[in-house]
């Protein structure tokens, strides 16, 4: 039973957890600063990006689907702007429009490309390929200490291993700074913080967090991390080192939860067929803010601001 679980459950349920914490970490601060939007925004405008990557390059390695989605992600910014100054609108809506086209263009260009050679059409863009990220040369629980091995694990979990732990180093780096520019501008101008540059730098992580996240998990978990475990820790705490931790908790568990019920959850029922990891694990994480919203003990309060 622990070699199964080894081989067939350990690397995607591992992916799914970094891919959620590295979501909600700077998705705390997204929402805190009322930009939620924009982790929305960025988890769809990729697509078009990566499909021209692939499109140009014929390959879907890391490299040039991150140069991808980076420049999709410029595009955005500009055609946002644009819109801003021509249209005189609201950001969000500006946001909405063009991150919403965008993605539209992804999924039309997925259609009419041919991509039966890859693991890239609309269905994982959406739902990623979570359920195939498994390490075939693992022969039980030994072999997290056999180099061996380990060479052969899906290079989807180093991968958002490493941007999960930058994430994190960056919050406790940065702490100080985020929290001063988030819940008082003014002040952090006055001392001298470029408060424009860590905005800028907290849409940055974000998009880097969203892009090492969308080949394996899709659209769905991007969005639903980014914003429902910090909006349910929001409801739960006010308490900003508490909230960020709730969140990571509440991400993770989310995660884990998703993956077993997706798996177990029709057998139990009497289905012969599980359904989508990735699916269920957007859904997980949305009823744990349900849940938040109906008892969260600050539900009255979510607007105000969280301490220290």
């Amino acid at each position: 039973m622990g070699a199964e679980f080894v081989q067939f459950s350990l690397t995607p349920m591992l992916i799914g957890v970094f891919a959620a914490i590295a979501c909600a970490l700077p998705g705390n601060f997204l929402i805190l600063r009322r930009q939620a939007l924009i982790g929305d925004a960025i988890s769809h405008v990729v697509l078009p990006g990566i499909v021209v990557a692939f499109l140009v390059t014929g390959t879907v390695a890391t490299i040039p689907m991150l140069i991808g989605a980076g420049a999709a992600a410029l595009v955005a910014v500009v055609l946002i702007e644009v819109i801003l100054r021509l249209g005189r609108i609201e950001p969000g809506a500006a946001m909405g429009v063009v991150f919403t086209a965008l993605f539209a263009g992804g999924v039309l260009l997925l259609e009419q490309s041919d991509t039966s050679g890859v693991h890239l059409d609309v269905d994982h863009a959406l739902m990623g390929n979570l359920e195939t990220l498994i390490w075939l040369r693992a022969s039980g629980w030994h072999s997290v200490i056999d180099p061996v091995a380990l060479a052969h694990l899906p290079p989807e979990l180093p991968r958002i291993a490493a941007v999960a732990a930058l994430m994190a180093v960056l919050m406790v780096i940065f702490w100080r700074p985020l929290k001063l520019a988030t819940f008082d501008e003014g002040f952090a101008r006055a001392i001298g913080l470029p408060v424009s540059a860590i905005g800028l730098a907290l849409v940055i992580a974000a998009a880097v967090a969203a892009v090492a996240a969308f080949d394996a998990v899709g659209s769905i978990i991007v969005i639903a991390m980014f914003i429902c475990p910090p909006a349910a820790a929001r409801l739960l705490t006010n308490a900003l080192a508490a909230q960020v931790w709730i969140s990571v908790g509440i991400a993770a568990g989310s995660a884990v939860l998703g993956y077993v019920l997706a798996g177990y959850g029709p057998i139990w029922m009497g289905f012969d067929h599980s359904v989508s990891a990735a699916g269920m694990i957007a859904t997980v994480s949305g009823l744990s803010l349900a849940l938040a919203c109906v008892w969260g003990p600050h539900r009255t309060r979510a607007g105000g601001a969280a301490g220290a």
